[in-house]
């Protein structure tokens, strides 16, 4: 428990002091909000690794997903971990750090480091909480594009992301056409389905319902709504694996007992997991934050600013796309990618598909997929070649 406390406290020092850079805009660049609101002193917690060419041509930048960080390749300074995408970003890897240099920032709304509700708010010292404006996939791509600006680099190689970082990437290619090279959206959607509002939406009450989430003012009151987060947390890890990748791991297999106890106890190794998984994660993440971030998640839906017609965003697009699905990703469908690809086809955009067996479910992005790396690293040998990328 002292361990797991040291990590909370490691996580609270991180959203207004982040170990990594950091860019500070002042009221004189507010970030301007789908919802009419403004953030008048924005911060933007980042990490770069590579070297940017005197051209720069080579910058890629790599958006995260919900529960992700921009600690892509580096030791996390919060959970000691290394990077949630060090197997395919490195030197030698296929996202090549001796020839590329790669950008990636915390979102607007999260907790390490980028103004989020758990930031301390300007106008009284005090947590945003939920006086932070509700933040859009939008929101966050303006927020990057402002940093992207700030690293002098006017066109990006590649953007690159998976599930809500595969969001951001298609945003990128609607909003700067004129920015992004090429673009890889992977296990990722062109709009929220009602599935998944719904199990977003269950997070959020069991966020809300808890007495400890005060309203949303609970780090004033030194508490915070670890049971409900912890909930939220285990449902939602269902929907990032499959039905094979469950069995394949756990099966009916009991957690170290010989028999049932006839009790609420976690008989199960699947239960004792999903509450480990549900303890190390409120350690550190903020509740706020998750209710932001899946909230921008549900009012993604690209088609419905181009008149319901999601041709109509990537007219013009001038990037290749290569948009990748897994067999077993019943959280991002295969059929949702295929939409995508089709909507790029309509706007006669250059866009490849590669759809992976795996049985890894929605995280297969995240874990050990030789044919992810072998399409991600021939995708942006392309693109370099294309662009004169030595």
């Amino acid at each position: 428990m002292a361990a797991l406390n040291s990590i909370a406290q490691s996580a609270r020092s991180e959203v207004d002091d982040p170990s990594s850079l950091l860019l500070k805009l002042g009221p004189e660049q507010p970030l301007r909000m789908d919802s009419g609101a403004e953030i008048n002193r924005l911060q933007i917690a980042y990490q770069t690794y590579g070297a940017l060419n005197p051209a720069k041509s080579n910058a890629i930048l790599i958006c995260h997903a919900l529960t992700g960080d921009q600690h892509v390749a580096n030791v996390n300074p919060v959970t000691g971990k290394l990077g949630w995408w060090e197997t395919m970003i490195g030197p030698g890897k296929p996202i090549d750090t001796d020839r590329f240099f790669i950008i990636c920032s915390n979102v607007i709304g999260a907790c390490m480091g980028s103004t989020g509700p758990a930031s301390t708010n300007p106008a009284h010292g005090r947590p945003y909480a939920l006086d932070l404006p509700v933040v859009t996939i939008r929101d966050m791509v303006r927020a990057q594009a402002m940093l992207v600006d700030h690293l002098g680099v006017d066109r990006l190689l590649s953007v690159i992301g998976g599930s809500m970082g595969g969001m951001q990437v298609l945003q990128w290619a609607a909003s700067y056409p004129d920015r992004v090279f090429s673009a890889m959206p992977i296990a990722t959607g062109a709009r929220h389905s009602a599935q998944n509002i719904a199990f977003h939406e269950v997070g959020r009450q069991a966020v809300m319902a808890d007495p400890d989430w005060r309203r949303g003012r609970y780090l004033d009151a030194g508490v915070r709504p670890a049971k409900g987060l912890a909930v939220a947390r285990m449902a939602a890890h269902i929907t990032y694996l499959s039905e094979s990748a469950l069995h394949r791991k756990f099966g009916r297999n009991l957690q170290d007992r010989e028999a049932p106890t006839f009790s609420f106890d976690a008989d199960f190794q699947v239960e004792s997991y999903l509450r480990h998984q549900g303890v190390s994660f409120v350690e550190r993440f903020d509740a706020n934050s998750y209710l932001y971030l899946t909230r921008a998640m549900d009012y993604f839906d690209l088609a419905a600013d181009y008149g319901g017609l999601l041709s109509a965003a990537f007219k013009g697009a001038t990037a290749r796309f290569c948009v990748v699905s897994f067999t077993s990703d019943w959280l991002f469908p295969t059929s949702d990618s295929r939409a995508i690809v089709h909507a790029l086809n309509a706007a006669a955009a250059s866009v490849s598909f590669v759809e992976i067996e795996s049985d890894k479910g929605h995280d297969a992005f995240l874990l050990d997929e030789p044919e992810l790396f072998a399409t991600t690293r021939g995708f942006l040998n392309a693109a370099a070649t294309a662009r004169g990328v030595a």
